[in-house]
């Protein structure tokens, strides 16, 4: 539960750190989503999600 609660404050920083960074490329990144069609953010989200869970499962199973 613990690495549970370490990812997501990795997501925070990282989160805060582009906002930080970069807040007018934020801004403009944001309004272009705002464009979008749901159903195109929901592939969208759906890609980057089963990246991430891939990406996951490589790195918790590359000491094996």
């Amino acid at each position: 539960m613990s690495d549970l609660w370490a990812a997501l404050c990795l997501v925070a920083v990282i989160e805060g750190l582009l906002l930080f960074v970069a807040p007018g490329s934020w801004k403009r990144a944001a309004a272009q989503l705002m464009m979008l069609p749901e159903r195109q953010i929901r592939v969208i989200g759906g890609v980057v999600l089963g990246i991430g869970l891939v990406a996951l499962y490589l790195v918790r199973n590359a000491g094996s």
